[in-house]
């Protein structure tokens, strides 16, 4: 625990404040953005050809790559960050108050990053409109694509509800010492309000929080983004039962991860170390420690049935991923992030801030590397090769690469962004954090 007694004008600081970094980090992640900006109107320009993803595919018939691989990755920060944030209210872990409206925010800023690469991947924008949307009713029964549609949206407005109930109450108490100019936006999101609603917020929010819970291993990442891929079965490393639990532990390893970044970032930039205290990095670092472990399980469930005397199309492409160099060093950095976590665990003097940050790097870097490998590897060792003709193998263009680090710059732009408009502390943190003092 911190020595400091937090107060309502810690958390009203960014809002304030433009340092040279806060700048610095603007510009980065708008080059960041912008560089893929101008790397996706290329492709507008000439078509899904410059990223050699087409109807043939490219080297080897990999007709998605990154894209799909990266959509996926996001899907699960996203949905990850949310159960998080849900876990905290609905199981009544008051110690990691202080960091559920980044895990809310991270699910905003992951579902928008995975909605982009849908509308980027579908080569024309206006596809959107003319194949999904205006035809939604037809395309909702037999189209994967607007399941994806379907649930992304349904869990952003999940999301954006759960976010503007509780932003309400610090609003409405802090408004006297926020900013003027934006007293608009603050007026809308406090439409209605009055102090009796306090009581019913909190037990809608528990309710969401309670329904998202049940809905994150039945219907998101843990049920439709892998029923959508298994309902391909001529792809052997597609199907199969243990692709949901897989992707839910991915999700949850990747949200932890990125909430344990942008703490530290906060924490460094505002000096939150009596908010963001050292006992919430040893926690998060333990739950991450826990799902990775759970992660390396099922990989292994995975390759068991995969190599022993399995069917020879499964056999062919079990073997091409489990000795393939990319997944050896996916495998490899969650290993060694969970030796690291059970080995701080034991000899606590072993832990520091910047180790956690970068075991959260770490697993952010594995789990895109493995869910990519996952897209790739399927159109590489299908049971039926219709691609049997096209020669080479999986190399990812340079527009997809960008495509990475723009909307990761995308979302470093939206948390940069809010933190100028409202909190990213909950009031209802600080004030259980000044509690525990007094």
């Amino acid at each position: 625990m911190g020595t400091k007694t937090p107060s309502e004008a810690d958390i009203l600081r960014p809002i304030g404040a433009v340092s040279k970094t806060y700048v610095a980090m603007v510009g980065i992640a708008g080059l960041a953005l912008v560089a893929f900006l101008i790397g996706w109107a290329y492709q507008l320009q000439q078509g899904l050809a410059v990223t050699a993803l087409g109807d043939w595919g490219s080297g080897g018939g990999v007709t998605w790559g990154v894209y799909i691989g990266a959509f996926i990755w996001w899907v699960g920060i996203a949905h990850g960050g949310i159960i998080l944030s849900a876990a905290v209210r609905l199981l009544g872990m008051d110690r990691y108050m202080p960091v559920a409206r980044l895990a809310e925010l991270l699910t905003i800023g992951g579902l928008s990053a995975a909605g982009f690469y849908i509308i980027v991947h579908l080569g024309r924008p206006d596809r959107m409109v003319t194949s999904v949307i205006g035809h939604y009713h037809i395309t909702v029964h037999a189209s994967p694509l607007v399941w994806d549609v379907t649930v992304i949206t349904a869990y952003f407005v999940l999301t954006a509800t759960y976010l503007s109930l509780t932003l309400r109450y610090d609003i409405s108490r802090l408004r006297d010492q926020l900013p003027d100019r934006l007293g608009p936006l603050y007026s809308v999101l406090t439409i209605g309000y009055t102090e009796t609603e306090d009581r019913v917020v909190e037990r809608m929010v528990w309710w969401l929080a309670l329904a998202i819970i049940i809905m994150a291993p039945l219907l998101l990442h843990g049920g439709v983004i892998p029923w959508l891929f298994s309902v391909i079965p001529t792809m052997p490393t597609w199907f199969g039962g243990v692709q949901g639990p897989q992707f839910l532990t991915i999700a949850l390893t990747s949200a932890i991860s990125g909430v344990i970044i942008l703490a530290y970032s906060f924490r460094a930039a505002y000096d939150w170390d009596h908010i963001f205290t050292d006992d919430i990095f040893r926690g998060l670092l333990l739950w991450l420690g826990f799902f990775c472990l759970l992660f390396l399980w099922l990989q292994l469930q995975q390759n068991i049935t995969g190599l022993f005397q399995a069917p020879v199309d499964l056999t062919h492409a079990a073997v091409a991923r489990a000795t393939s160099p990319i997944y050896l060093t996916s495998m490899s950095l969650v290993f060694l992030t969970l030796s690291y976590i059970f080995a701080q665990s034991i000899r606590p003097s072993l832990f520091t801030k910047k180790r956690a940050v970068v075991s959260g790097f770490a697993v952010l870097t594995a789990t895109i590397m493995e869910k990519v490998l996952f897209v790739v590897e399927g159109f590489l060792h299908p049971t039926f090769d219709i691609y049997a003709a096209t020669p080479g193998t999986y190399i990812p263009s340079l527009i997809e690469i960008l495509s990475i680090i723009g909307t990761i710059g995308m979302v470093t732009l939206l948390f940069l962004t809010v933190s100028k408009v409202v909190p990213v502390v909950e009031l209802h943190a600080i004030e259980h954090l000044r509690d525990e003092h007094e």
